[in-house]
């Protein structure tokens, strides 16, 4: 049985993790902003820069990006920022 991981788009927006890019200096907007949230099912939600065309090309070995899904890039303060909100398990 292979299993197959889809979003659960009914969850809810839980909190938001680290900083706002307003905060770290990524930004002087809030229009536009690259951003991390925890869900309301545990799950993730990551608002970055598109940039699956830009390394659709260049994927390492065993990663690919299907159809449905797209590469996101966020500023690295921004994840680190974050470390402290991810839980361990």
């Amino acid at each position: 049985m292979q299993w197959s991981w889809d979003a659960d788009t009914s969850a809810g927006f839980r909190r938001r993790l680290g900083r706002t890019a307003q905060e770290l200096g990524l930004s002087s907007s809030s229009s536009s902003c690259p951003d991390i949230w925890e869900l309301e099912n545990g799950d993730f939600a990551i608002v970055g820069r598109d940039a699956t065309a830009a390394y659709s090309g260049r994927l390492p070995c065993g990663v690919s990006v299907a159809a449905g899904e797209r590469l996101v890039v966020l500023p690295r303060a921004m994840l680190l920022a974050a470390k402290p909100d991810i839980p361990d398990a």
